[in-house]
């Protein structure tokens, strides 16, 4: 795992980890640190299940060996988390049924963001999510 990068104006943090599955647990820490420091803590818990599912989708599907987890303050109720990975391949936002065991991950996104999306990249893509603290 390689130490955090904190931007010079501290609205960003990012962090690169292996790609592999105790990366989720680390880029649920990155992400529970900054919301910390910006005093986002009310945001924590659904930014926590947002980023483990972005993260697990890039550890499942990705190539190469590691994933970059960001987390940028847009705004004083605004966060975007984001996963970047080598692969070209987008996420797919499905329905699934009662009995599937597998697939529900950006539909948990969705249903706990602002909003989301993919932002293709020359080599790869990334996977970003906004949630808004609407209480402040």
């Amino acid at each position: 795992m390689t130490r955090a990068r904190i931007s010079a104006d501290g609205t960003s943090l990012s962090e690169v980890l292996p790609r592999e599955p105790k990366a989720v647990s680390a880029a649920r820490h990155v992400v529970r640190d900054a919301l910390g420091d910006w005093e986002l803590t009310e945001l924590t818990e659904d930014a926590e299940v947002v980023i483990s599912e972005l993260a697990t989708n890039a550890v499942l599907h990705a190539r190469m060996d590691s994933i970059r987890v960001t987390v940028t303050r847009i705004d004083e109720h605004t966060v975007r988390l984001a996963v970047i990975d080598r692969s070209r391949d987008l996420p797919v936002h499905r329905s699934p049924n009662a009995e599937d065991m597998r697939g529900r991950g950006m539909s948990i996104v969705d249903a706990l963001t602002w909003s989301w999306g993919t932002d293709r990249l020359p080599w790869g893509k990334r996977v970003w999510a906004e949630l808004r603290d609407c209480q402040r």
